[in-house]
């Protein structure tokens, strides 16, 4: 069933974007002797040491979202409690970047207040791995609620209308709509004979994926598959069912996908080709996650920075000359709509036709 699905799949992914270097924010002797206070300085200008720019450094990454807040005044680590606002003439990066923090809405300017998303002293530690959660463990766990949300209040509404008037009405019917379209013209064509059982999965991938882009252009929302981690988690789930379909569909076969084999070829010529196309097959293998995972990722962050190099250039100008960039910046925005539906398109019609190919043996 799609809906238990998606919920495994964001239980899954909801460990994905912890950060890998989590475990150097915490505070401690090294930290103190590592970030220390300088020693006074000989002269007026000596005071700006490099612990005074590296502090300086350090906040205004912070601001962007690109390291752990600081606080002190010598570069003394904080915990993941720490929040700062980030700047607000930047109103892209908060979108694209992970933090441990999450804005929520405020009255009071800069109409946004940012919050710790894992409130607690202790970080939560799986063994040596930090699996604290973070914005985009927030984000995806949304995205998977809204999806059941959505798909199951369709399906009791669908429900209702066939047994009033035999045919679903409003919002149950564009949603029936979007799943038969996904269902029928994408996934079953491409998943082969008796391949509709791998329909929920693809259906799975396009509505989260889809929630999970559309979450980054709502205010105080962020794109979760703008996370390389995200998106490599997606792909590597997506080739486990792969290569599974392709056990499940060849049994002893699959090895063919492996290792080339041309029983057709003479001896000689069957072994050179063994030695020469086998690392082909498996760089294949390793591919076709690859490149799932770079262009949704390429293409939910490039349509940001674009926006954001937009809105820079409203700044630079200052005049009424910005008119123009403030409207292409619109019209990105809108393109960006289109994106997020056109990539959760893509990616669960390459994992349907992935899918496909290898359920046939090739070999």
């Amino acid at each position: 069933m799609k809906i238990l699905g998606t919920l495994l799949l964001g239980a899954v992914l909801a460990t994905a974007p912890a950060p890998a270097a989590a475990q150097a924010h915490g505070t401690g002797p090294q930290g103190a002797a590592a970030h220390g206070a300088a020693g006074p300085a000989d002269t007026g200008r000596a005071g700006l040491d490099a612990d005074s720019l590296s502090s300086a450094l350090g906040a205004q990454q912070v601001q962007h979202g690109t390291a752990t807040p600081v606080e002190g005044g010598h570069g003394a680590v904080a915990d993941h409690r720490t929040c700062v606002h980030h700047d607000p003439s930047d109103i892209i990066t908060p979108h694209i970047t992970d933090s441990n923090c999450i804005e929520i809405p405020t009255l009071s300017r800069p109409f946004a207040r940012a919050v710790p998303v894992w409130p607690f002293e202790h970080r939560l530690m799986l063994g040596s791995l930090d699996i604290t959660p973070t914005k985009h463990v927030v984000m995806m766990l949304l995205a998977a609620l809204l999806v059941m949300a959505v798909l199951i209040t369709a399906a009791q509404a669908h429900k209702r209308h066939h047994h009033a008037v035999g045919r679903p009405r409003g919002f149950a019917s564009g949603i029936e709509a979007m799943v038969l379209f996904i269902r029928n013209e994408v996934a079953v064509p491409n998943l082969g004979h008796h391949g509709s059982g791998y329909a929920p999965f693809i259906l799975t991938l396009f509505w989260f994926i889809l929630f999970a882009n559309l979450l980054g252009l709502i205010p105080y929302g962020s794109t979760a598959t703008g996370n390389i981690s995200v998106t490599a988690m997606l792909a590597v789930i997506t080739a486990i069912v792969i290569e599974t379909a392709g056990m499940r569909a060849q049994g002893i076969g699959y090895l063919n996908t492996i290792f080339y084999w041309n029983k057709d070829l003479a001896l000689p010529m069957r072994v050179a080709m063994f030695v020469i196309m086998s690392p082909v097959e498996m760089a294949g293998k390793l591919a076709k996650p690859f490149a799932l995972a770079i262009r949704l990722f390429a293409n939910m962050t490039a349509g940001h920075i674009v926006v954001l190099a937009l809105i820079g250039l409203i700044f630079a100008f200052k005049s009424i000359v910005s008119g123009a960039p403030l409207v292409m910046a619109v019209a990105i925005m809108m393109l960006e709509l289109f994106v997020a539906f056109l990539q959760a398109y893509i990616f669960a019609l390459l994992a349907s036709v992935f899918i496909g190919q290898i359920r046939e043996a090739h070999h």
